[in-house]
């Protein structure tokens, strides 16, 4: 392999990329670049650079995403209504691609030969964030340390930081069990390892930090008017917003009403099972809201192609392909369905619970009041047609019935 001479590092400041940062260092020889995306994780991220300064970074990018995230990522996913195996709503999944793409454009802008992550050789991410990286820069060398050291335990890991003197936040559990892996950006907030690794294992109420538990969520009901625009949230309560203020807004709201906890045994791309506790308050709203919206402006037969679709959306996400190709032809088509979801949702929240009790539309409703009526309808719809329309529809049932009445 040729020598690097530069390369950009995915950094959040955490114990694995501080060490990752000295490791490379150390182990390539050359200039490293810091790269630390706020896409909402809630962290101070001054130690971020000024770690990144001990170890004599020359170059160090920490960037706000939140808006870029949720507009350009997050409510796409939306408008396809995106669910991994029936429950998961792309937390994490969604947010890589973003960091992918900024590695590969700070790289291009510092000239550097290489990129580098955090992420480990069992799971998920690492195809995220090389798959992004290929698809938007073919021969960018990457390097996933995790897949090259033997430092595979916490406990090396710590090791090698008070060897080297990295400062880390890094705090055993009472009882000796180790902390949850933590992963948090404006969607949501993943939970993953030490004892949630028993998957018959019910994590303590402390570990859940967004969300209040629905027993003690308040006992009077909110209701929320969202407003949407071409399949986007652009008012709550009649208040324009942003897109990430739509987000962090629902966040609150949603947590405050013990909304959005889900404990989930999924199956990760690289072939094994893995458990998971996620907090998604906003976007549990966000998902009962928009389908809302879609039941009185969209045709049948679209939204039918649509949920035909999302399994597939879901799995190109969860599985890193956001930059393919089928990806993206499946956006265009979402895109265009989403022309005229326009209206507003008005959800009613309680106790871990999302209830739709209102939507409305006034230019592009299906809805005819007219037609669906159980009284007097004036014509508007014939019943007496509807038995043409049975007999047609059980022709074949009905010839079925009768080549096995005469065997």
């Amino acid at each position: 392999m040729s020598k690097i001479n530069k390369l950009v590092l995915a950094y959040s400041g955490g114990l694995d990329t501080s060490v990752i940062l000295k490791w490379l260092q150390d182990t390539y020889g050359c200039e490293v670049v810091t790269f630390t995306a706020d896409i909402g994780q809630g962290e101070e991220l001054t130690p971020a650079r000024r770690k990144a300064k001990m170890f004599g970074v020359k170059q160090i990018f920490i960037e706000d995403l939140r808006e870029e995230f949720v507009r350009d990522f997050v409510f796409p996913m939306f408008r396809a209504n995106a669910v991994y195996e029936g429950e998961y709503l792309l937390g994490t999944s969604i947010a890589r691609p973003l960091i992918a793409q900024r590695l590969v454009e700070i790289a291009r802008k510092t000239g550097a030969d290489a990129i580098a992550h955090g992420a480990t050789g069992k799971g998920n991410d690492q195809v995220r964030f090389e798959l992004g990286a290929y698809a938007l820069m073919p021969n960018v060398r990457i390097i996933a340390p995790w897949r090259e050291w033997d430092l595979l335990s916490r406990e090396k890991l710590l090791d090698y930081a008070e060897k080297h003197g990295i400062p880390v936040d890094y705090k055993k559990k009472k009882g000796g069990g180790a902390p949850y892996s933590m992963d948090a950006n404006l969607l949501h907030i993943s939970y993953e390892g030490g004892i949630l690794e028993d998957p018959n294992y019910e994590p303590e109420e402390s570990m859940w930090r967004i969300t209040v538990s629905p027993e003690k969520a308040p006992n009077r009901p909110e209701y929320v008017e969202i407003e949407y625009r071409k399949g986007d949230i652009v008012a709550i309560n009649g208040r324009k917003m942003t897109p990430a203020q739509v987000l962090t807004k629902l966040n609150r709201l949603g947590g405050k009403h013990g909304i959005g906890r889900l404990d989930l045994v999924e199956n990760r791309y690289v072939g094994m099972k893995s458990r998971g506790c996620y907090e998604t308050p906003g976007g549990t709203i966000m998902l009962k809201a928009h389908r809302a919206m879609e039941s009185i402006t969209l045709d049948r037969e679209v939204l039918a192609l649509k949920d035909d679709l999302m399994p597939r959306y879901a799995r190109l996400i969860y599985n890193g392909y956001w930059f393919s190709p089928e990806r993206r032809l499946l956006q265009t088509l979402i895109d265009e369905s989403q022309k005229p979801v326009n209206g507003k949702v008005r959800v009613k929240l309680y106790k871990g619970t999302v209830l739709v009790v209102g939507r409305e539309s006034e230019s592009d409703s299906l809805f005819d009041s007219t037609i669906a009526t159980f009284e007097d309808d004036k014509g508007a719809y014939n019943q007496a047609d509807a038995a043409g329309f049975i007999r047609l529809n059980a022709l074949r049932l009905r010839i079925a019935a009768n080549l096995k009445n005469k065997k």
